[in-house]
């Protein structure tokens, strides 16, 4: 089997996410370092175009999202599990990171308003904010924001007084989900050691976590992960005969479901099934991969063929 190859950067939460669910699993992998805005030149052949942190390629298989790359390493390494006494954690993903992840994200914003360049705050003030974002009202609206996320912690705090890990007596997948965000506001936002104190049992657990550690990185090229996707072929496309889109075959366009000026990636459907889609790309740089993306949280439509 080829190397897990993880291109991220050490300051990227959703990264942090992924980076606990590799120490879960405790798995070897190989880390690129990839620039923290546009244009991602050795990164883009690979995806398509897909822009957002981080990307995980195993060989010439490119997944998408971090709820796509840790499906993949769950499908393909299942021990340890990361739902060991069952649960609902990919919902739980749902809220994580939906809703709750925003509001991290517009607290870190909006705390950071004078201190951020203006081209980080212009490409992030956009992706996660819409077209129409103002990081001037984000910021004075950061009581009610600080408000909310004092909340939600408190969830998590409440459910962990009584509970060593967030699912129960091991650690899984949603603890990776929980933790990303305390990790975010913690490292990210001036007030959020003060804010996290609040929370023993929160505090308690985010050592537990910080504790299991990213399994076993070693560092890697972008040209070395260019030349490992070049040595290698797709694996074999996935099929879902009941599909409800049909997509097999099919030219499509797949784009995250949010106005966050994503580009779209569009080529021939490589395979699908209920929980992914996979889109064949070719580059002149690195030949053919499979792109891979969750159905859940994108949107993919067919393109009409000129």
């Amino acid at each position: 089997m080829s190397e897990i190859i993880l291109h991220h950067y050490p300051q990227s939460p959703v990264s942090e996410k992924v980076r606990v669910g590799l120490g879960l699993k405790g798995l070897a992998w190989r880390s690129v370092e990839i620039p923290r805005l546009p244009p991602k030149p050795d990164l883009v052949p690979l995806t398509g175009g897909y822009r957002r942190t981080p990307v995980m390629q195993i060989g010439a298989d490119v997944y998408c999202d971090s709820l796509a790359i840790l499906r993949e390493l769950e499908r393909r390494f299942p021990e340890p599990s990361f739902e060991p006494e069952g649960g609902l954690s990919w919902g739980l993903s749902r809220w994580t990171d939906g809703e709750f992840f925003d509001l991290c994200v517009k607290l870190v914003l909006g705390a950071s308003l004078v201190d951020l360049p203006p081209e980080f705050a212009a490409d992030r003030g956009r992706l996660y904010l819409g077209p129409d974002w103002n990081l001037e009202q984000v910021a004075a609206e950061l009581p009610l924001i600080v408000a909310q996320v004092r909340a939600q912690f408190g969830w998590l705090d409440a459910r962990l007084a009584g509970s060593p890990f967030l699912a129960g007596t091991r650690p899984g997948l949603a603890d990776a989900l929980g933790y990303y965000l305390i990790w975010f506001v913690r490292g990210r936002w001036s007030g959020g050691p003060e804010l996290l104190a609040e929370f023993p049992s929160l505090k308690a657990w985010e050592t537990r976590v910080d504790d299991i550690g990213h399994g076993t990185p070693a560092e890697m090229t972008a040209a070395e992960a260019l030349d490992v996707a070049r040595a290698a072929d797709p694996s074999p496309p996935l099929a879902d005969p009941t599909d409800p889109q049909s997509l097999a075959g099919r030219r499509v366009a797949v784009v995250p479901d949010v106005d966050g000026g994503d580009p779209e990636v569009t080529g021939l459907v490589h395979g699908c099934d209920r929980e992914s889609i996979a889109i064949r790309h070719e580059n002149p740089r690195i030949g053919h991969v499979s792109v891979h993306f969750p159905r859940v949280g994108y949107r993919v439509t067919l393109v009409e063929d000129t």
